[in-house]
């Protein structure tokens, strides 16, 4: 049954469980205590942890899906990768969707995979844990249609186990959790810790929010909105890249929100594309009027990201 599933679904369900081992091998390299960080420039860190994790998700997914384009954030490794990081079984609840009539029966040649292996190393190395995800999105063509934002730190009380895996697909919803509205008669923006400049403080100033979260990594920044602590995520900046977003876009798309560049552009995701993300980042939860926001940022913030 398994290997009967679509492309997309068998894709998929590789990819949470590739994530939840991934986000384990996090965990186990911040014990250690050796984290090996190399500075790639300027609030770019890399540490063993990224390195390991990418070679983790990248290999598993590889072997199973050599006909599908894999980008990840870090340089590909010619290091051997140890047996028990190479994940060999699907997620089941993955295997148990039905997808969308247009999404069946796609070709890998049309799909790519974005990895972020660790989104928050900045975080990470400081040890704000919580802030750190692990990325896996998946393109179809242009589009960002299936994602995976797994948080290696998230405490589960009920279980007492580590981890969380958050999936969704477009036309499916999301899996994993249970999204929440934000509060009414706020308007709680979260933007970014380490990129500030006058531009970033524009944008915000411009939408006059009643909180501001400062955090870490595009991918905890999405779960905020889906927990409902947030209303809106805002970078006017162009530090980010599609792997930081593909995944995220993918999920919040699916229960009903939008991630779109500053001017309100959907970025492409195919295999050709650039990797900056030059117009920012505007996301929205479920139930906010997107083009409020994008109409309250000033022209000439967004002429800077051009």
């Amino acid at each position: 049954m398994a290997q009967s599933a679509a492309l997309l679904t068998r894709l998929l369900a590789y990819s949470v469980t590739a994530a939840k081992r991934a986000g384990k091998i996090i965990r186990d390299i911040m014990s250690q205590g050796d984290l090996n960080i190399v500075d790639k420039g300027k609030n770019d860190l890399q540490t063993e942890a990224d390195r390991s994790a990418q070679r983790c998700i990248v290999t598993s997914l590889t072997k199973q899906f050599s006909d599908v384009t894999i980008i990840g954030e870090e340089e590909s490794s010619s290091c051997e990768v140890p047996t028990d990081w190479v994940v060999t079984e699907m997620d089941q609840e993955v295997l148990s969707i039905n997808l969308p009539t247009n999404l069946e029966n796609v070709n890998a040649s049309d799909l790519c995979v974005w990895v972020d292996p660790l989104d928050g190393t900045s975080e990470y190395t400081q040890g704000l844990v919580e802030h750190v995800t692990v990325l896996i999105g998946v393109a179809f063509k242009d589009r960002a249609i299936a994602g995976v934002i797994h948080q290696p730190y998230f405490r589960n009380s009920e279980s007492n186990s580590w981890g969380r895996t958050i999936w969704g697909i477009d036309g499916v919803g999301v899996k994993g959790f249970q999204p929440i509205s934000p509060i009414d008669g706020e308007r709680i923006i979260t933007t970014t810790r380490s990129h500030w400049d006058s531009t970033v403080q524009g944008a915000l100033d411009a939408l006059e929010p009643t909180n501001i979260l400062r955090v870490g990594g595009a991918g905890y920044k999405v779960v905020l909105l889906l927990e409902g602590k947030a209303h809106a995520y805002v970078f006017a900046s162009k530090g980010c890249r599609r792997w930081d977003t593909c995944a995220p876009e993918a999920v919040l798309h699916a229960v009903g929100g939008t991630l779109t560049d500053i001017h309100g552009e959907r970025y492409s995701y195919n295999s050709k594309t650039s990797y900056p993300n030059k117009g920012g980042v505007l996301a929205t939860a479920p139930g906010q009027i997107h083009q409020w926001y994008l109409a309250r940022i000033p022209s000439e913030i967004k002429q800077r990201l051009i």
